[in-house]
């Protein structure tokens, strides 16, 4: 089974539900397609509340390492990468700042001259495209994250706090595989677990 998961690095919720597909594809040998969505993209045009304003900006420039990442090294950087920024700013508080994204990569073993993506509006596109690619497959404007198993519909979450161990995260993914083959079905939604 193939997951294609889009995600932005600045997003908490999206954070955990990467580290429950992670470990379930992991268990299950199937595979995970990074790909992007981005908040700033979303966001355009819109009032963004001030606290929220710094972290959108971040993840732009996140991304363009990501996409570059992604360009160069393949996908297994890009979950090495992700992992690495995930866990410094969702973990451990770093501050979203290019330090933090230079210590993501040194961490990863991957060139320093990755960070030279992080000014290069070139991939900008790039991510633009995937986010783009993710809002056409749920069919309507959604935030992070977005998932799709095989060619199946593509969905908003699923959104965990906490994330989901062993048995619990298993039958969560059985259950999201099992609906996305029901193409009747369009949403489901209750009030979120806070962080």
């Amino acid at each position: 089974m193939t997951i294609t998961f889009w995600f932005d690095s600045t997003c908490p919720f999206t954070w955990r539900t990467s580290r429950w597909i992670r470990d379930v594809t992991a268990r299950h040998g199937d595979t995970i397609l990074w790909r992007f969505l981005s908040l700033a993209v979303l966001n355009e045009g819109k009032e963004v509340p001030e606290r929220h304003r710094a972290s959108i900006a971040w993840s732009t420039k996140a991304h363009r390492v990501l996409a570059a990442a992604d360009d160069h090294y393949g996908q297994e950087a890009v979950d090495r990468l992700y992992t690495a920024i995930g866990h410094r700013i969702h973990e451990q508080d770093n501050k979203r700042d290019t330090m933090t994204l230079a210590d993501a990569v040194t961490e990863c073993g991957l060139p320093a001259e990755l960070l030279s993506a992080v000014d290069d509006t070139g991939w900008d596109k790039v991510v633009r495209d995937s986010h783009d690619e993710a809002q056409n497959r749920v069919g309507m404007e959604t935030g992070s994250p977005v998932m799709a198993i095989d060619d199946g519909p593509a969905f908003f979450g699923p959104v965990v706090v906490p994330v989901p161990e062993s048995e619990d995260a298993d039958r969560l993914f059985e259950a999201l595989r099992l609906l996305s083959t029901v193409p009747q079905f369009s949403e489901l939604k209750r009030a979120r677990n806070p962080l």
